[in-house]
């Protein structure tokens, strides 16, 4: 025969469990959608700097500001970047500004740069970081002169 009072104390173990999974679920939640946040950063990290990558080898065969960008936004289309967000600069070959941002020729310099704001998809998460500014940029001399008509 069972003891009524063995039988109680079962009982309120299982409203205790009950109790500490509906504490800790909030805070497991949190962290699963922390990660998968974490990892969505990483991944417009990855795409900017491959766009920037991108871009500049188009660049270094074709000197047209317009189609370079292009390249760095049809790269990134996942984030939806715009030309606003893509810098294209021609530097001498000492990495300076001068004859080759008036007429690019080989042996300058091309920097193209991508940059993004990422927010984090989980709204507390996004309240605590904010919002992150992300920048991949990328340099190659230029080997033929060329600028194309898009």
């Amino acid at each position: 025969m069972r003891s009524p009072l063995r039988y109680r104390l079962r009982k309120d173990r299982r409203g205790q469990t009950l109790v500490e999974f509906a504490l800790i679920l909030p805070i497991f939640v949190l962290l699963l959608l922390g990660i998968v946040d974490l990892g969505r950063a990483v991944y417009a990290n990855n795409t900017i700097q491959n766009a920037a990558r991108e871009a500049v080898r188009v660049a270094i065969v074709d000197q047209n500001v317009t189609v370079i960008e292009a390249e760095a936004i049809q790269q990134a289309v996942a984030l939806g970047i715009d030309a606003g967000d893509v810098d294209v600069n021609f530097l001498d070959s000492d990495y300076t500004t001068g004859v080759c941002t008036t007429t690019p020729e080989v042996a300058c310099i091309v920097e193209v740069e991508v940059r993004y704001a990422y927010t984090a998809a989980t709204p507390v998460l996004g309240n605590l970081v904010g919002t992150i500014n992300m920048a991949g940029s990328s340099r190659q001399p230029i080997e033929s002169e060329n600028v194309s008509t898009p």
